[in-house]
């Protein structure tokens, strides 16, 4: 049995309010770096739908007080990472994982997605590193850090990086079917997996879901690991596959822990976080990203559509 953990909500941090032609809506999967005076909140906004109805994404930041969260003091006036070329992996969408100081420089592990034919979008993981304190990126390459395999043969997105001594850990959403619903619209499945690597960069995964499910063709992403005490815990999300744009099947907030970083014991029980009566969380509550500040942990998360009207944060009660 792990620890018990009580969220209180601190509220809405930051919403997208159309002042820039790029960050028309969503405020889309939280990814916190924590700098010395600040905290740098890097996450996905989506510009203005196409003519033909398709939508792109891309990732800013914003900068928060590093001892009040709630409050927003800096707004960052452009994308960090232009979106990939013609064919590349990321050619329709860049979106952050997971950011964290190396050095001298930020490592950025991000998800870049692509409009298909077959299906409605394939997924894969980028690496781009930032020499000015995480204000503009460059990537490793052209191509995705990694994506398909024999044992992976759809989708890799949501990648988490935890270093635990000399190894890197990373948690990483994969595709495992796609079903297809009544109307003939195409939905991804996909859930927890883990790979290691002992320099961020070659990784060995094994293709083995690492999580347990718990409700209809569940589908599980954005994890986030944090150590405490000599127990690990992991904070994610999850919903039914199918019939989710709504509030009953919609995201929630999974829990798991281990002792050994390999094999994971699921209790959402002991780290709920609901979504509230009323407002930008009501419906669903999505894409945790869990730090400690100063003594202090905070749950920093999207609400509603997926993030289309911002994020927020909730503190550990003492």
């Amino acid at each position: 049995m792990g620890n018990e953990f009580r969220w209180e909500k601190r509220g809405l941090v930051f919403a997208p309010d159309g002042r820039y032609e790029w960050m028309q809506s969503h405020a889309q999967n939280p990814s916190v770096l924590i700098l010395e005076d600040r905290l740098r909140v890097y996450f996905t906004c989506r510009p203005r739908k196409d003519g033909d109805g398709n939508f792109a994404a891309v990732t800013t930041f914003v900068d928060l007080e590093k001892r009040d969260p709630g409050k927003v003091i800096y707004v960052h006036d452009r994308p960090i990472l232009p979106l990939g070329g013609h064919g590349a992996f990321d050619q329709f969408g860049v979106m952050p994982g997971c950011a964290l100081l190396a050095g001298s420089e930020v490592w950025l592990y991000y998800v870049g997605w692509m409009r298909c034919q077959g299906a409605p979008y394939t997924h894969a993981i980028g690496m781009a590193k930032s020499d000015d304190g995480g204000f503009t990126f460059r990537r490793l390459g052209v191509g995705p850090l990694f994506g398909r395999t024999l044992k992976e043969p759809f989708l890799q997105n949501s990648p988490v990086v935890f270093r635990q001594g000399d190894t890197y850990h990373m948690w990483y959403s994969s595709g495992v079917e796609w079903l297809e619903q009544q109307d003939g619209h195409l939905e991804s499945i996909y859930v927890l997996m883990h790979a290691t690597s002992g320099d961020g960069v070659n990784w060995q995964r094994d293709g083995v879901p690492c999580v347990p499910t718990r409700v209809e063709y569940e589908c599980q992403t954005n994890p986030s690991a944090m150590r405490i005490g000599e127990r690990f815990y992991m904070w994610f999300c999850y919903r039914c596959g199918l019939d989710f744009r709504n509030s009953e099947r919609g995201y929630r907030i999974g829990l798991a822990w281990s002792d050994d970083l390999t094999n994971w014991h699921r209790d959402d029980s002991l780290g709920e976080l609901k979504p509230s009566a009323h407002g930008w969380d009501s419906e669903m509550v999505c894409y945790p990203c869990v730090v400690n500040v100063e003594g202090e942990t905070y749950m920093f998360y999207s609400g509603n559509y997926f993030g289309r009207d911002g994020f927020g944060y909730a503190a550990l009660a003492s």
